[in-house]
């Protein structure tokens, strides 16, 4: 048997696709399994974006592609820049990746070396510890608290930073608390961040049609700080498009350029279809999104207030995404039929094997008192297992 390397034998699995993935082996027993753990709309790719793939297939984009992309999809993503985010990126500053966390995966593998020190703000995406830890990076967790919306504030960020600090990843709107920066709590951070001009930000905001809230703001919308920021993007969560695999960064040309050959060495260009099809997706006016988000916000509604009527959870009102993060730590220490709850994991163990229902720990996001429920479901699924996690719940004593 051949021996694994110590970096794979390091590596966590993501824990949603781990808790997907028994999922789907428990209804191949039978199982009548309700999975809230994938971040993954249950709406389908809208019909104009299959009918631009179809044109695609039938005008021959079979073909090898520009490792950063087609040019016509990268002008569309520089006036989409523009037009959504005010933000000035020309085609030579824009890659396009295999997904949003293939756009992440570029710019860390791109600029971190060995011992570099990352600042990644919790709760955080599960693949930003592993991604950085792959590039031999050492992350540097800053909690937040759900008493702030779990957000980090520009005092707590400036404490993290140290000589060997080389970059910040974060998300806005955020996976998995929905949380949202605003554009004064983003200038806070950029007060900061300008003062260490080595120091480059990855802002990850591929939820960011799905926000509740009155606008979307962009962390490289201030100009002192523009030059350092790498603003990550994608059609997956807005669009439907998560199967697709099409995500995008814009940044400095010289970033761009280094993950165009970075990526040039692992992939080279996203799927010639899937290009295609995102230009449709790109230059379609936002508002065409506004049912969908208002059946996202009926969602949300439905999920905390099932949670409100459960005594010892701890919820905050989230603000995009389509995610909330209740603290669960009442029932940790409380058990049922001699099992005792020591963990959000074993909760969620439970919740899994007592309620038929799949959510995911948050010791996998950065917090080990939380749990991550995800509403991309109907509203009549999304009944059934809030009112299924109350009844488990309340049998812990």
């Amino acid at each position: 048997m051949i021996k694994l390397s110590d970096r794979l034998n390091n590596m966590q699995e993501s824990a949603t696709i781990a808790m997907s993935r028994r999922s789907r082996e428990l209804r191949s027993e039978g199982k009548d399994i309700i999975s809230l753990s994938l971040g993954e709309p249950d709406f389908n790719t809208p019909q104009f974006i299959k009918d631009a793939a179809d044109q695609a297939m039938k005008d021959n984009y079979t073909k090898y592609t520009p490792v950063a992309g087609y040019d016509d999809l990268r002008n569309a993503i520089s006036m989409k820049f523009k037009r959504d985010n005010s933000l000035d990126y020309n085609l030579n500053q824009i890659v396009v990746s295999t997904g949003a966390k293939q756009s992440i995966a570029n710019v860390v593998l791109s600029i971190i070396n060995s011992g570099d020190e990352v600042i990644i703000p919790a709760p955080y995406w599960v693949s930003y510890i592993e991604i950085v830890k792959v590039a031999g990076g050492v992350p540097i967790i800053v909690n937040s608290s759900i008493d702030n919306d779990f957000k980090i504030t520009s005092s707590e960020l400036e404490s993290a930073i140290t000589s060997k600090t080389k970059l910040m990843i974060f998300s806005t709107p955020c996976n998995p608390t929905g949380s949202v920066y605003s554009s004064k709590e983003l200038r806070n951070l950029a007060d900061v961040i300008v003062k260490y001009p080595n120091l480059t930000v990855i802002s990850d905001e591929i939820y960011e049609h799905i926000n509740f809230t009155s606008k979307h703001f962009s962390l490289a919308q201030f100009p002192d700080i523009y030059q350092q920021v790498v603003t990550v993007n994608g059609v997956s969560k807005a669009w439907a498009m998560t199967g697709w695999r099409l995500g995008y960064i814009g940044a400095t040309k010289q970033i761009a350029d280094a993950c165009s050959k970075t990526q040039g060495q692992f992939t080279s260009g996203t799927c010639s279809i899937t290009q295609k099809a995102a230009i449709a997706a790109i230059e379609a006016n936002p508002v065409v999104l506004k049912d969908m988000v208002a059946a996202f916000k009926k969602r949300r509604t439905i999920v905390i207030d099932a949670l409100r009527s459960i005594k010892g959870i701890n919820i905050n009102v989230p603000e995009g995404a389509f995610y909330v993060f209740p603290n669960v730590s009442f029932f940790i220490g409380k058990s049922f039929n001699g099992n005792i709850m020591t963990s959000a994991t074993e909760i969620c163990m439970y919740l899994l094997e007592y309620a038929n229902v799949a959510v995911v720990t948050g010791e996998a996001f950065g917090n080990s008192n939380c749990i991550r429920i995800s509403y991309a479901a109907s509203e009549k699924i999304l009944i059934e297992a809030m009112s299924r996690i109350k009844n488990a719940l309340e049998k812990l004593n």
